[in-house]
């Protein structure tokens, strides 16, 4: 998987990149078509932001999360992509099981 990091206002450190990296792999064990992730961490204030966009093949996911903490945004920010994958994996198999069945190609 190609994981693209960008900061604004915020240097990305190696223990932040290493964070990001084996929390986005765990996206990998729920759907295997995930080649690329754009992530993008900014500081406002007291805000930290992450943000990340997946392009999947009917689109893009995208997710983003806010907290004090730019390491507990990160965690947020997985969650979010998680549950969207999930969603995304299910809606897709639930799609390709209605084409098979219709094209009688089910087994």
């Amino acid at each position: 998987m190609q994981i693209n990091i960008t900061g604004q206002h915020l240097e990305i450190t190696p223990a932040i990149r290493s964070y990001i990296h084996t929390k986005l792999e765990r996206l990998e064990r729920h759907f295997d078509h995930v080649t690329d992730v754009h992530v993008v961490l900014t500081v406002a204030k007291l805000e930290h932001r992450a943000e990340a966009t997946l392009p999947v093949v009917q689109g893009k996911i995208f997710a983003d999360a806010v907290d004090k903490d730019m390491y507990a945004a990160i965690d947020a920010l997985t969650d979010k992509l998680d549950r969207q994958i999930k969603k995304y994996k299910e809606k897709h198999l639930a799609h390709s099981d209605r084409t098979s069945v219709r094209t009688g190609t089910a087994s």
